[in-house]
């Protein structure tokens, strides 16, 4: 394993111009972790902004095979870090070895997918019409069209996720399979974790021969801003909470040259259990929903903060049983001092609520976070109380019994947008309540069935998505082979000489794509053209 030398990753070199530095912690103890790290300067920052920008030409313009050779030898560099890295890992946000192992597994796996998205090559939505210069009353000239990357990407790490949503995490992943050079602001809850993949990465530019600058790296609090504000930034990639995603929104929108941002936020996630299901399963759904609500110490956005159902006698003993459920949960170690801190103020807010009750869970005391249940009053969902809108990070629910479909139907209209939705139930409430799709589809962007919304595949299909709050834009996913269509733009060539045109769009077809051609999907060459 390399030395964690802790400073900023810029055009493949190492910078340190700043005194301030900045401590790795022990995400159990809080003690000093021995790694320290290089506050980025300001002048660091526009030098990473202007590497990233010099490497833009040529890294768009390598083959995508070219690329896709990177993303894999990304993949290998990283399936490569050994179990003292994983220890790191660990001992910077407390989770487990397996966790770790898990979610590095999932990290080299989209940086792999991402390099068959390249060899596939439908992400370039190569589009031909050909010319039709005899057409009445007008003729019709050859226009031609595919999408390129849109130019260098800022992305922020997320704390909950120290390597898939991360440092070589999606949005890197998805922005340099885009043809887009990254530069990656590190979370300051895993520094050490992220110099030891940023040293990874870096092996895979050297291996593969990228141009210096695809991949840079900032460390530091304060450098967000000038990021976003550097005119060679183009997009920018986010997981994190609804205030600092918003603060990046502002930002961007208020650049000479205003630029989108795709920040993940805040969702609470709904549950809807239906009577059916209630009556021949209501106990094994309240241990399944307890465990999803506390798996990793609910730090996931996917989290199930808001359980809903029909009032009724079966739906009070559900809550019963959940509530016992979490009361039995051991407490857990949460990322940082921070992210406990946070949670015991969500949980303060909800006690104090006149609206909103205490169910179950032990009292909030101590290190690690504890389970909790709430019950609140449906109206306050109906009127889209704001604190019940609010995600709480950790593991914590919140029920609300509906006392009729109409009641339901008006709270779940008084939601904002979510990551997921999830119905709980039986053929019979699938038929008895099939206005709730619909409902939902407008709502989320991932609507489950007899599932928990805790655990997101990478897959084609996926979307991790959905309206505001949750995201800052529903057009797009930050999981699944979807997300580099956010890190793409469309170009149109029009009467461009064959020897002038990309190769996706030539006749000849040399990349043997399947293109749109005057209406119809081919894959074949145009014949009979110069």
């Amino acid at each position: 394993m390399p030395e964690i030398l802790g400073h900023n990753f810029i055009a493949s070199q190492r910078s340190a111009a700043g005194t301030q530095r900045l401590q790795s912690l022990d995400a159990t103890t809080g003690e000093p972790l021995p790694y320290s790290f290089a506050q980025a300067t300001e002048g660091e920052v526009t030098e990473a902004a202007e590497a990233a920008q010099a490497a833009f030409a040529g890294f768009r313009q390598l083959p995508p095979a070219r690329r896709a050779e990177f993303l894999d030898a990304i993949a290998a560099e990283l399936d490569a870090l050994d179990d003292a890295f994983v220890a790191i890992v660990c001992r910077e946000t407390a989770l487990p070895t397996a966790r770790i192992q898990g979610e590095r597994g999932r990290t080299s796996g989209q940086m792999r997918l991402f390099a068959q998205v390249l060899r596939r090559g439908d992400y370039l939505g190569a589009r031909i019409d050909l010319a039709q210069p005899d057409r009445k009353p007008l003729p019709r000239v050859d226009l031609r069209q595919m999408r390129i990357g849109v130019g260098p990407v800022a992305v922020f790490g997320a704390s909950n996720f120290p390597l898939a949503f991360s440092t070589a995490g999606g949005d890197t992943a998805a922005a340099l399979a885009a043809g887009c050079p990254v530069v990656f602001k590190a979370h300051s809850g895993h520094m050490a974790t992220a110099d030891l993949v940023g040293c990874a990465i870096e092996r895979a530019v050297a291996r593969t021969g990228m141009p210096k600058g695809v991949f840079n790296m900032v460390f530091g609090a304060g450098v967000g801003e000038p990021l976003v504000k550097h005119p060679a930034i183009q997009a920018v990639g986010f997981t994190g909470s609804l205030k600092g995603g918003d603060a990046l929104c502002r930002m961007a929108a208020e650049r000479p040259q205003p630029i989108p941002v795709f920040a993940e936020m805040s969702s609470i996630n709904p549950v809807i259990v239906l009577p059916g299901a209630l009556a021949k399963r209501g106990e094994a759904i309240a241990r399944e929903l307890a465990g999803s609500v506390c798996m990793g110490a609910g730090q996931f956005c996917t989290n199930p903060g808001l359980v809903i159902g029909l009032q009724s006698s079966a739906f009070s003993q559900f809550l019963e049983d959940l509530g016992t459920h979490l009361d039995q949960q051991a407490g857990q170690t949460m990322l940082n001092a921070g992210g406990l801190r946070s949670y015991v103020s969500g949980l303060d807010h909800l006690h104090a609520h006149d609206g909103i009750v205490h169910l179950a869970g032990q009292p909030q005391t101590g290190p690690q976070a504890r389970a909790q249940l709430f019950k609140a009053e449906a109206r306050l969902l109906v009127a889209s109380d704001p604190l019940l809108q609010e995600e709480v990070f950790g593991p914590t629910t919140v029920a609300v019994q509906a006392r009729d479909e109409e009641q339901l139907r008006s709270a779940l209209q008084g939601l904002r947008g979510q990551l997921t939705a999830t119905l709980i139930g039986e053929p019979e409430d699938f038929a008895a309540f099939a206005w709730l799709v619909p409902l939902l589809e407008e709502k989320v962007g991932r609507i489950l069935v007899n599932g928990y919304p805790t655990g997101v595949e990478v897959c084609d299909a996926m979307v991790h998505g959905g309206p505001y709050p949750a995201t800052s834009d529903a057009r797009g996913t930050s999981v699944g082979t979807l997300a580099i269509d956010r890190f793409l733009r469309p170009v149109c060539y029009q009467n461009y000489p064959q020897a002038l045109l990309p190769e996706p769009l030539r006749d000849s077809n040399p990349l043997g794509l399947r293109r749109l051609v005057n209406g119809q999907w081919s894959e074949e060459a145009l014949q009979g053209r110069s």
